[in-house]
């Protein structure tokens, strides 16, 4: 097996290849051979040392989701006292979001082989590709269970998902409009509008470009005038912050789900008028909250049968893996990076 570790905070070259023996499965644990692994941002920052309550310090294996198929199975594993937690070589599973915190600081999915107990495991559906496996909870799960989950969105529900080109906010367009709403995304980049416009996957009513001061007046245009019920934000900083805040309808709930923008001064006066707020958003919640398992089924049910799909923006070879985190520092491109082992 081999694995990417972090030797120290810094650049891509930090990010080197160890070589070592497949690891055996101890009682109740079984080995997945890894065919996906899908990349995000939290990555980086975990390299940069921006990331340390789930890194640790170096040395440390990065990675937050993964997917496969089991290659061994230890004891009680496969006689298990329920059929659901019984677990088979060659079944192909995905791992849990809590997962990589279960193995402790710094044990992340960057790895061709993962051992890991078998609860914090579900199977897949046949119809899911491979290469897809370990790439769909950051993305779906995120849209999901903020929009869904937590939030509750109606039909005919408007919201605004900024950073349109992430595989998070694909996800969202497309569960936006599972659920009967308005989807408008944003973009700091005009060439990207007929990049998204022609990507089945990116179901956007509207694209809006940010890069002009009064973009806000021609989102709350496509609102009737309205405003937007719910925001969902990985920016939430400065400038960004203080237009989305006067695009909120009355009563709206603006979720922040990231901290890509840089900090800065923010009026939150006219919540007080719209009667608005808010709030912050974690995927960790769902992981033990009971209904994890049902969000789990949604996303692969969905999956499954075409209602979600995942925009794979391209893959690499985990040994490659200092070229993508390269690629994905520059954002240049549309949907998922995913690694490959």
């Amino acid at each position: 097996m081999y694995r990417a570790v972090v030797k120290g905070f810094g650049g891509i070259d930090q990010l080197v290849i160890e070589d070592g023996p497949t690891p055996a499965p101890g009682p109740g644990e079984v080995v997945v051979r890894l065919t996906s692994i899908g990349m995000n941002h939290a990555e980086l920052m975990a390299r940069r040392g921006e990331y340390r309550l789930v890194s640790g310090n170096p040395p440390f294996i990065p990675g937050l989701e993964g997917g496969g198929i089991i290659e061994a199975v230890g004891e009680g594993v496969s006689d298990a006292p329920r059929a659901e937690q019984q677990r088979t070589v060659g079944q192909r599973v995905v791992l849990t979001l809590d997962a990589p915190a279960s193995r402790g600081l710094g044990q992340g999915t960057y790895q061709s082989h993962y051992v890991v107990a078998a609860d914090k495991t579900v199977l897949a559906p046949a119809a899911i590709a491979d290469e897809l496996l370990g790439a769909l909870w950051l993305p779906f799960l995120t849209a999901w269970g903020c929009l869904v989950w937590k939030q509750n969105i109606q039909p005919g529900a408007r919201v605004l998902i900024p950073a349109a080109s992430s595989s998070v906010a694909i996800a969202a367009s497309q569960v936006v409009k599972y659920y009967g709403g308005l989807a408008v995304g944003t973009t700091t980049r005009p060439e990207k509008v007929e990049r998204l416009a022609a990507l089945p996957e990116a179901r956007f009513d509207h694209i809006v470009v940010t890069h002009t001061p009064n973009w806000w007046r021609e989102a709350k245009k496509l609102t009737a005038g309205k405003g937007f019920d719910v925001i969902f934000d990985p920016v939430a900083a400065g400038a960004f912050l203080n237009q989305e805040i006067r695009l909120l309808a009355p009563h709206g709930t603006l979720w922040i789900y990231g901290l890509l923008g840089t900090p800065d001064t923010v009026d939150v006066t006219p919540l007080i008028r719209k009667m608005a707020s808010i709030r912050g958003w974690l995927l960790n919640e769902i992981a033990a909250s009971g209904s994890e398992q049902s969000a789990y089924r949604h996303v692969l049910d969905r999956i499954a049968d075409g209602t979600y799909t995942l925009p794979v923006a391209q893959t690499f070879s985990l040994r490659d893996v200092q070229t993508a985190h390269a690629v994905m520092e520059r954002g240049e491109h549309l949907g998922k990076l995913i690694l490959v082992p």
